[in-house]
């Protein structure tokens, strides 16, 4: 059955998260049910990672096996044609090898976090970016940060749900840039490694949060970070503001 990669965009807002619900609708149950208009059966797709509910994917990557031999190209505008009207496109798709795995094969996952600073409700951004009401201090979240760079056990910023097998894992960047948007002034978190831990980057940056604001010195959080300790966390921040942004491959199918 030739296999096909699917890089995905979605709004995460209206779904329960990525991962197929028996009750709930989820991004995977959508793209399942667009291909089962194209070949009548039932379909299992994989995916790089299971973003939860209220998350958004803007370069999440999937991989569906089919039985026909189909154009790629032909295959991405079918699906978008019977996901309509729910917020999911398929913005490329590409052939690749039997043994491709959107997950397995993976080198890296890059994520955004968007913090909107301003006193006024969200409108156009709503359920967007986390909406804050005091300007943060880019420079103390910096200082910060670098505690959590590099090979660590993360146990204090993953949720008492996590099911990865340990709790150690490499962050390799986070950077931290703050932006003039229309809305407001930004602050955008960029965070990437192979892998992370359920709730790690929404854990990261409610916690950095509070440094920015005053209320934590910077090195608090690497003493909260050697605590191993789920209770040194700092508030774990809204999924709103959280986008899975790309995927790395050694041989990326979409290059």
């Amino acid at each position: 059955m030739p296999r096909y990669a699917l890089l995905v965009e979605y709004d995460g807002g209206p779904f329960a998260g990525w991962q197929r619900q028996a009750d709930q609708p989820s991004v995977q149950g959508a793209i399942e049910s667009a291909l089962s208009k194209l070949e009548r059966r039932e379909h299992t797709i994989a995916a790089a990672g299971r973003t939860d509910a209220g998350v958004h994917g803007r370069g999440q990557v999937a991989h569906c096996d089919m039985e026909k031999d189909w154009d790629p190209f032909r295959l991405s505008e079918a699906l978008n044609h019977h996901l309509k009207p729910a917020p999911v496109a398929i913005r490329a798709c590409e052939r690749v090898s039997d043994d491709w795995h959107a997950r397995f094969s993976a080198m890296e996952r890059r994520y955004l976090y968007r913090v909107l600073a301003r006193r006024a409700p969200c409108t156009m951004e709503r359920g967007q970016v986390w909406r804050v009401m005091n300007p943060l201090d880019a420079d103390a979240m910096r200082e910060a940060a670098v505690h959590l760079v590099g090979l660590h056990d993360f146990t204090t910023f993953r949720s008492t749900m996590c099911q990865a097998k340990s709790p150690v894992k490499t962050m390799d960047e986070i950077r931290i840039e703050e932006v003039d948007a229309y809305a407001g002034p930004e602050i955008r978190f960029h965070l990437r490694a192979r892998s992370f831990l359920h709730n790690q980057v929404r854990s990261i940056v409610g916690t950095l949060e509070r440094v920015g604001t005053g209320a934590w010195e910077p090195s608090r959080v690497a003493e909260a970070l050697a605590a191993r300790d789920r209770a040194a966390c700092g508030p774990v921040c809204p999924p709103d503001g959280l986008y899975l942004m790309g995927v790395g491959y050694p041989d990326d199918p979409f290059a």
